[in-house]
């Protein structure tokens, strides 16, 4: 029997919308228990990979471009290139600071409930002007490549792990395939025109976060 879904549903219900995608991907509780049983193994390796996603953004100028920019909260920033402190090089270390607290978060999540659900979608959200604050503004394509290069790392530190046996490392790259495929669903329908951007989880407060992993 063919089950039926609510199209129009999908575009305004973010359960809904992220029910239907775990049940077609086979995203369950088995793969959240993986990500959690893989934090401590990534967590002692997350510095050095962190540095060397953005060191992949700073190899291009399209990306690297955007750490240059003077953002909010760091109006006043005094900079002093005599000893190495410049506006790029603060920013850059921030952005870093959250990128690790934000792969902290979905490795010990325990359960995806609507709060953390509308989590992932503002982290999508907040990479567009429908983010809030209309500088910032990044190209879906080079978010698309943060999370394609993010994999890559992630699945190299699972391949490496030698804690792991080879049916775990497969349920783990599965399970890190799966939450990738999540966010960027959430990133997507955010640049979209699809999404109505006034609907959210049901009954829950809207998660504000005010700075991104580029700006």
């Amino acid at each position: 029997m063919v089950e039926h879904i609510d199209k129009f549903r999908m575009q305004n219900d973010l359960r809904y919308r992220f029910d239907f995608l775990s049940k077609f991907i086979n995203f369950d509780q088995n793969d959240v228990n993986m990500l959690n049983t893989l934090a401590p193994i990534i967590f002692p390796l997350l510095p050095a990979l962190v540095e060397r996603l953005y060191k992949k953004l700073y190899s291009f100028d399209v990306t690297k471009r955007f750490f240059h920019l003077r953002n909010d909260g760091f109006e006043s920033f005094p900079v002093n290139r005599e000893v190495g402190i410049t506006l790029d090089f603060v920013q850059t270390e921030y952005r870093k600071d959250m990128f690790s607290v934000y792969l902290k978060r979905i490795l010990t999540q325990g359960q995806w409930d609507d709060s953390f659900i509308e989590y992932l979608s503002r982290v999508g959200q907040m990479h567009t002007p429908k983010g809030g604050s209309a500088a910032i503004n990044v190209d879906y394509m080079y978010m698309n490549a943060l999370f394609c290069y993010l994999e890559q790392l992630l699945m190299e530190v699972i391949w490496n792990a030698e804690s792991l046996d080879q049916r775990k490392k497969q349920e783990a790259m599965e399970a890190i395939s799966k939450f990738i495929c999540i966010q960027n669903d959430f990133l997507t329908m955010h640049y979209g025109a699809t999404w109505n951007k006034e609907t959210s989880c049901a009954n829950i407060p809207i998660v504000r976060l005010t700075k991104c992993f580029f700006r």
